[in-house]
């Protein structure tokens, strides 16, 4: 048996993600650019079989580190968008 597919009077939940949210919200964003370097440190130094697996890590990291970046310049946009608008009418 195949599980039914939502119907299209079914709405979908939206996707929540109220840690990386905090995370924005609360850290400077120096800080949160900053999140992985211990990692990369440490993939970098890894040794003999685990280099390939180290690969696949860092290149899963890299995208990651996009898409946080992404995240952090939004809201320094949203954030001075806002403080720009205060003073115009």
């Amino acid at each position: 048996a195949k599980p039914s597919a939502p119907s299209p009077s079914q709405e979908l939940p939206v996707p929540s993600y109220p840690a990386i949210e905090s995370l924005l919200e609360a850290t400077p964003a120096e800080d949160v650019r900053a999140l992985f370097d211990p990692l990369k440190d440490g993939l970098a130094a890894l040794k003999g079989p685990k280099v390939d697996a180290g690969k696949k890590a860092q290149a899963a990291l890299t995208h990651a580190e996009q898409l946080l970046e992404l995240l952090v310049d939004t809201r320094e946009r949203l954030i001075a968008e806002a403080k720009g608008s205060k003073g115009r009418k």
